[in-house]
């Protein structure tokens, strides 16, 4: 059984950082390009970053200059170190494969950026 597991989300003013991580287990996730999605209150999941297998990164407009996505693949474990951040950044952000996303969403870890 796959599990995802988001943790490092929290409350921040905005300009502050945080560290995100996502644990996978049951599956070696070096083989697929990952991602990580937020989804804010009253809109849809959106996918905001993206690493490949070789480590090939892409940003959603929004976030492109303040967030970096890396992995490692040893510990199947994916981050994402976010800067700058802005309120419109307040969501629960989750990690799935970048490319048909497994079903079985990890429960998320919610930022929230507030002065």
């Amino acid at each position: 059984q796959v599990q995802l597991v988001e943790s490092g989300g929290g409350m921040v003013q905005p300009g502050g950082s945080l560290r995100l991580s996502c644990a996978a287990s049951g599956r070696t996730f070096s083989n697929y390009a990952m991602g990580w999605y937020r989804q804010a209150p009253g809109k849809q999941r959106e996918l905001v970053a993206r690493i490949s297998t070789a480590g090939t990164t892409n940003y959603a407009a929004s976030v492109k200059g303040r967030f970096t996505v890396s992995r490692d693949n040893a510990k199947n474990t994916v981050y994402l170190q976010m800067n700058g951040l802005k309120p419109e950044d307040t969501a629960v952000y989750y990690c799935n494969k970048a490319l048909n996303p497994l079903d079985a969403w990890g429960q998320g870890t919610l930022v929230t950026v507030s002065s």
